[in-house]
């Protein structure tokens, strides 16, 4: 982890890093939180090589230009800026108490979603219309909370009724349609800019002053979405599924490792193609250029 200034660094997850200022001596007494977004990329729950180059600012900057957009919804975000080390690819929050869940909302059946439909007709416990393709449509969004799962382990999928006993019976409810409502709230925003949110994973936490339920972590990027070119997916055919995510990624490993052991590096092609999506995305949502980063 990178040594700043006034910030001692605290936990280094899959791909971000946690800090606390200097004057504090644990997560509990922090009055405010460094994340810090690295260039690292996961898939299957194994952190993977290389490294994806400029991939924590552009990410960074997606969060920052979404929590714009649903200013309405309260978010961890200060307003202070982070070290000029890490400005590009960093934010400081607020302290939330998180609750143990991510908040996930699927809008077309594609991923775990489409495999779990093949064998059983449901997702995640729903029945859905027989018949449907992959990369379909559903006929409304699902809302399908999953636990938060360590360096190492597996997120898994569970049900509204065992997310009510993990937080408590109103807080289910009311992560359940905040989640659905912000997903919807993206979803056509996304459309006006030609692009499909397929999915997407919220996580929440309560303020603790306000009690509020806040938004925080990264929200509705490349990381923790599935993004589609609309008109592609339009025209049908093969390559409907073309993603601007990690996706990409996801599909080489399912190719070329059985996922045993460590997993293989990704090849530099990968990267590149990968970055450059990432990029695609980026500027197709926004307006901005990667290289007018803030």
């Amino acid at each position: 982890m990178t040594e700043l200034t006034g910030w001692t660094p605290v936990y280094s997850g899959k791909v971000r890093e946690l800090y606390i200022p200097q004057t504090a001596s644990t997560v509990r007494d922090a009055d405010k939180l460094l994340i810090v977004a690295t260039n690292r990329v996961s898939a299957f729950d194994h952190i993977l090589t290389p490294e994806i180059p400029g991939k924590g600012a552009i990410l960074t900057s997606l969060t920052r230009w979404w929590f714009t957009q649903l200013s309405d919804v309260p978010n961890h975000l200060t307003g202070e800026d982070p070290p000029e080390e890490v400005a590009d690819r960093a934010m400081v929050v607020e302290p939330l108490e998180m609750f143990p869940v991510e908040c996930v909302v699927r809008g077309y059946l594609a991923g775990s979603g489409w495999k779990e439909y093949q064998a059983t007709s449901r997702v995640c416990g729903v029945e859905l219309p027989p018949g449907l393709s992959e990369g379909d449509e559903l006929p409304e969004p699902l809302f399908t909370p999953a636990t938060k799962a360590a360096v190492g382990d597996h997120d898994e999928n569970i049900s509204f009724d065992q997310m009510a006993k993990l937080v408590g019976s109103e807080d289910a409810a009311s992560l359940r349609d905040l989640s659905l409502s912000l997903y919807s709230r993206a979803r056509d925003i996304a459309l006006t800019r030609g692009v499909i949110l397929a999915d997407t994973k919220f996580e929440f936490g309560r303020h603790r002053t306000t009690g509020a339920i806040t938004l925080g972590d990264e929200v509705l990027t490349s990381d923790s979405s599935r993004y589609w070119d609309g008109e592609l997916y339009s025209e049908g055919g093969m390559n409907r599924l073309d993603s601007f995510d990690k996706q990409l990624i996801r599909n080489w490993l399912q190719e070329n490792w059985n996922q045993k052991g460590s997993p293989p590096a990704l090849p530099a092609h990968l990267v590149d193609h990968t970055m450059d999506r990432y990029r695609e995305l980026f500027q197709r949502l926004t307006g901005k250029a990667v290289d007018n980063l803030v």
